[in-house]
């Protein structure tokens, strides 16, 4: 069983920047995802990448301020998240989507799915 390891997370002001990085514990050879949950909200995913690096998506919230990266050597997804707003407060998760099309959609897997890490916090002040 693989298992996601994020960091990264903060507090920052709106505008501020921040970058996450997710460990996964073992190979993943997978297309990797960033989703995140807001209190009282459901898991979202925020953007998705290919096995390859070669595909991505992102939520409409998120284009333009947010970039997933991920560096196969090294076995690490990044998210670069710029322009941070107050509305981008949520833990943020790891782990490869249920369902994924390039540039349509990034689907979390259930929430009892075991592969879910702690996720990291990112708080985003005014």
């Amino acid at each position: 069983q693989v298992r996601m390891v994020e960091s990264g997370g903060g507090s920052v002001q709106a505008g501020g920047s921040l970058r996450l990085t997710c460990a996964p514990s073992g190979r993943s050879l997978y297309a990797m995802g960033w989703f995140r949950q807001a209190p009282g909200k459901e898991r979202e995913g925020v953007a998705c990448i290919g096995s390859s690096g070669g595909t991505t998506y992102y939520a409409d919230s998120v284009t333009g301020r947010f970039t997933i990266s991920r560096d196969s050597s090294k076995n690490i997804v990044y998210l670069q998240m710029d322009s941070l707003k107050p509305e981008d407060t949520a833990v943020y998760y790891c782990a490869p989507p249920d369902q994924y099309s390039s540039d349509e959609y990034c689907k979390p897997l259930t929430d009892d799915d075991a592969t879910w890490g702690q996720g990291t916090q990112v708080t985003v002040s005014e």
